[in-house]
């Protein structure tokens, strides 16, 4: 592949975690460990491709300026320093006039390379681009780099942002046990999660059993259908072993008939990409167990500090988020494009990984799940075998830079 010479600009999209930032920092030290050789200047657009669009740029090359105090500060910053975006790209076919906008925009600012840091939807923005240039006579290189805390992105090991999140819920699940542990009025707690369609989230909840601590009595995934007659039965079982049960459930757990237990709480309206909005399970079976069983119940929805909570950032999630951001950069300067990058695990014990690359339009719409060998045969726990591929991403503490007791977060 000959040498490709020009600007790059990286942009972020889809929800925030703790650790996109930090791979927008492993691109800017890419960028910046490449010393001009193939990128003279990295832009930043902000709200991903809607931004691209609107030509609305940040200048990283001078806002960085090889600082190495604001990169650092950067990779302990949560959710998404450039903003983020729902926007999905149409078919080529369909709408070539606004692909011509998106090759215009690059012909003005000289940008040869396009990084794009986002989960499934995404990537598949970066497969829609790479098959409109196979047509265009504007030579650049397209790079999908993974960030969900679903986990749900297929052939990657995992995904940056996943130990990130999987570490704040396995915590905040053994300090809600020790909370509810420390009386003996018999109640009933439900602690909702995200995960609309895979459980890896729920699954973390459960990893306390690995390291003396305590685990939920019971643990349900949007893998298995799951039925509420089967759920009261449970309950009651565990009321009966001791007064304080615990129960972790997914926002997208189904009943039989596929609709959303959770559906319900919402309005019924969808986003861009015709998900719908979920929130509620928790709500819906703390109802259910007041009125069958009658005893104290609550429901605790974690909602979004799940998704941001740095202050509780696996060691191990922002360091892989670090590397495979300089790796994209390394790939695309000798000459890959229209790939995502993955984390391939090469060993459990010791844990290893090494950092790979498939085509985007691979991952793009499609969702990785959890084995349902890793669930047990009654459909309410995981199995030790998934908490041992869980517990080497949430390793590692990392210690932030505080300002009068609260962590300092870089804004640009």
């Amino acid at each position: 592949m000959n040498t490709l010479y020009g600007n790059a600009v990286v942009g972020q999209s889809g929800g925030p975690t703790s650790a996109i930032n930090a791979t927008l920092s492993g691109v800017v030290r890419g960028v910046l460990q490449n010393h001009g050789q193939n990128i003279a200047k990295l832009y930043g657009m902000r709200n991903g491709i809607e931004g691209l669009l609107r030509e609305d740029f940040v200048d990283l090359s001078v806002f960085f300026g090889g600082s190495a105090e604001k990169l650092r500060l950067l990779e302990q910053t949560p959710a998404a320093a450039l903003g983020s975006c729902r926007m999905r790209l149409p078919e080529p076919a369909g709408d070539p006039a606004l692909y011509e906008r998106l090759i215009a925009v690059f012909r003005r600012y000289q940008i040869r390379y396009f990084f794009y840091i986002g989960g499934n939807d995404s990537m598949d923005t970066v497969a829609k681009l790479t098959d409109y240039l196979r047509t265009s006579d504007y030579e650049m290189r397209v790079i999908g780099i993974p960030k969900t805390i679903d986990n749900d992105l297929v052939v990657t090991d995992h995904s940056p942002g996943f130990g990130s999140a999987a570490k704040y819920i396995a915590v905040t699940m053994q300090e809600i046990l020790r909370d509810c542990a420390v009386y003996r009025v018999p109640a009933v707690t439900i602690v909702e999660l995200m995960g609309r369609d895979a459980g890896w989230l729920t699954a973390a909840s459960a990893l306390g059993r690995l390291t003396g601590g305590a685990e939920p009595d019971f643990v349900y995934l949007p893998e298995r259908p799951f039925d509420p007659d089967q759920f009261l039965s449970d309950v009651r079982v565990a009321l009966k072993r001791h007064p304080n049960v615990v129960v972790a459930v997914s926002e997208g757990v189904r009943f039989p008939n596929g609709r959303y237990v959770g559906e319900g709480g919402q309005s019924g309206a969808t986003d861009v990409f015709g998900h719908t909005y979920l929130a509620g399970v928790g709500k819906v079976l703390e109802n259910a167990v007041r009125q069958a069983i009658g005893c104290k119940v609550r429901s605790i929805e974690l909602s979004l500090p799940q998704r941001c909570g740095a202050h509780m950032a696996s060691a191990t999630d922002l360091r892989e988020s670090v590397a495979i951001g300089k790796a994209a950069v390394r790939f695309a300067c000798r000459g890959g494009s229209g790939e995502m990058m993955t984390f391939c695990r090469e060993s459990d014990e010791p844990y290893r990984i090494r950092i790979g690359h498939i085509p985007a339009s691979e991952i793009a719409n499609r969702n990785r799940t959890v084995d349902l060998s890793w669930i047990n045969e009654r459909g309410n726990q995981v199995t030790d075998r998934c908490c041992a591929y869980l517990l080497p991403l949430i390793e590692g503490e990392v210690k932030p830079v505080f300002r009068q007791g609260i962590p300092v977060h870089l804004i640009i």
